[in-house]
Protein backbone atom coordinates (compact mmCIF):
# COMPACT_ATOMS: atom_id res chain seq x y z
CA UNK A 1 0.00 0.00 0.00
CA UNK A 2 1.23 3.79 -0.88
CA UNK A 3 2.03 6.04 1.57
CA UNK A 4 -0.37 9.30 1.54
CA UNK A 5 -1.25 12.42 3.09
CA UNK A 6 -4.78 13.37 4.15
CA UNK A 7 -5.85 16.99 4.16
CA UNK A 8 -9.28 17.88 5.76
CA UNK A 9 -11.39 20.76 7.25
CA UNK A 10 -11.53 21.19 10.79
CA UNK A 11 -15.62 22.90 11.31
CA UNK A 12 -14.72 23.76 15.01
CA UNK A 13 -11.20 23.70 16.58
CA UNK A 14 -12.45 23.34 19.98
CA UNK A 15 -14.04 19.58 19.01
CA UNK A 16 -10.61 18.75 17.47
CA UNK A 17 -8.54 15.75 19.50
CA UNK A 18 -4.70 15.90 19.38
CA UNK A 19 -3.42 12.62 18.28
CA UNK A 20 -6.61 11.58 16.87
CA UNK A 21 -5.99 9.90 13.15
CA UNK A 22 -9.44 10.40 11.81
CA UNK A 23 -9.20 11.61 7.93
CA UNK A 24 -13.25 10.53 7.98
CA UNK A 25 -14.20 12.78 10.27
CA UNK A 26 -12.61 15.78 8.59
CA UNK A 27 -13.62 15.04 4.84
CA UNK A 28 -9.80 14.62 3.77
CA UNK A 29 -8.42 14.73 0.22
CA UNK A 30 -5.79 12.02 -0.28
CA UNK A 31 -2.28 13.24 -2.08
CA UNK A 32 0.44 10.36 -2.47
CA UNK A 33 3.49 11.18 -0.68
CA UNK A 34 5.82 10.81 -3.84
CA UNK A 35 3.57 13.59 -5.15
CA UNK A 36 3.63 15.95 -2.10
CA UNK A 37 7.44 15.24 -2.18
CA UNK A 38 7.94 17.12 -5.39
CA UNK A 39 7.60 20.12 -3.02
CA UNK A 40 10.50 19.53 -0.99
CA UNK A 41 12.45 18.13 -4.17
CA UNK A 42 12.14 20.93 -6.06
CA UNK A 43 12.12 24.89 -5.75
CA UNK A 44 8.94 25.13 -3.89
CA UNK A 45 10.98 23.77 -1.00
CA UNK A 46 11.74 27.55 0.53
CA UNK A 47 7.81 28.31 0.00
CA UNK A 48 6.55 25.09 1.85
CA UNK A 49 9.24 25.84 4.67
CA UNK A 50 7.73 29.70 5.22
CA UNK A 51 4.02 27.92 6.06
CA UNK A 52 2.89 29.37 9.44
CA UNK A 53 1.42 25.59 11.05
CA UNK A 54 1.10 23.98 14.46
CA UNK A 55 2.19 20.94 15.40
CA UNK A 56 -0.36 18.48 17.09
CA UNK A 57 -2.09 21.31 18.47
CA UNK A 58 -2.21 24.89 18.53
CA UNK A 59 0.81 25.15 21.79
CA UNK A 60 3.26 23.66 18.97
CA UNK A 61 4.25 26.80 15.88
CA UNK A 62 5.63 25.18 13.32
CA UNK A 63 7.09 25.98 9.77
CA UNK A 64 6.03 23.79 7.08
CA UNK A 65 3.89 20.10 6.98
CA UNK A 66 4.93 17.42 9.97
CA UNK A 67 5.65 14.74 6.97
CA UNK A 68 5.26 12.37 9.69
CA UNK A 69 2.39 13.93 12.29
CA UNK A 70 -0.46 16.07 12.60
CA UNK A 71 -0.39 19.28 11.13
CA UNK A 72 -2.79 22.45 11.91
CA UNK A 73 -2.59 24.96 9.04
CA UNK A 74 -4.60 28.22 10.60
CA UNK A 75 -6.93 30.35 8.15
CA UNK A 76 -4.15 33.15 8.25
CA UNK A 77 -1.62 30.58 6.51
CA UNK A 78 -4.41 28.84 3.56
CA UNK A 79 -3.64 31.53 1.16
CA UNK A 80 -0.01 30.87 1.11
CA UNK A 81 -0.37 27.24 1.01
CA UNK A 82 -2.96 27.57 -1.22
CA UNK A 83 -0.48 29.51 -3.87
CA UNK A 84 2.20 26.87 -3.35
CA UNK A 85 0.01 24.16 -4.27
CA UNK A 86 -1.24 26.02 -7.64
CA UNK A 87 2.39 26.22 -8.52
CA UNK A 88 3.13 23.35 -8.00
CA UNK A 89 0.09 21.83 -9.88
CA UNK A 90 0.82 24.13 -12.82
CA UNK A 91 4.44 22.38 -13.36
CA UNK A 92 2.33 18.72 -12.56
CA UNK A 93 -0.83 18.78 -13.49
CA UNK A 94 -2.27 16.15 -10.82
CA UNK A 95 -5.84 15.60 -9.91
CA UNK A 96 -4.71 15.27 -6.49
CA UNK A 97 -3.27 18.66 -6.37
CA UNK A 98 -6.39 19.55 -8.02
CA UNK A 99 -8.52 17.89 -5.39
CA UNK A 100 -6.61 19.75 -2.89
CA UNK A 101 -6.79 23.44 -4.03
CA UNK A 102 -10.79 22.88 -4.01
CA UNK A 103 -10.05 21.72 -0.13
CA UNK A 104 -7.91 24.77 0.50
CA UNK A 105 -10.35 26.85 -1.27
CA UNK A 106 -12.79 25.32 0.74
CA UNK A 107 -11.10 26.07 3.94
CA UNK A 108 -10.95 29.72 2.91
CA UNK A 109 -14.42 30.54 2.10
CA UNK A 110 -15.65 29.21 5.59
CA UNK A 111 -12.26 30.86 7.27
CA UNK A 112 -11.36 27.44 9.05
CA UNK A 113 -8.99 25.74 10.41
CA UNK A 114 -7.33 22.59 7.98
CA UNK A 115 -6.05 19.15 9.37
CA UNK A 116 -2.30 17.66 7.53
CA UNK A 117 -2.09 13.66 8.52
CA UNK A 118 1.50 13.13 7.43
CA UNK A 119 2.15 9.32 6.38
Amino acid sequence: MACGHDFGIIDCLEEYTEFEYNPKKYNCTYVEDDLLCEIYDSNFKYKIEELDTFVQNTNRPFKSLDHYGITLIPPTSLNHFLNIILEVNAKYNSKEFEMLIEKISDAIKKNKWMIHYGV
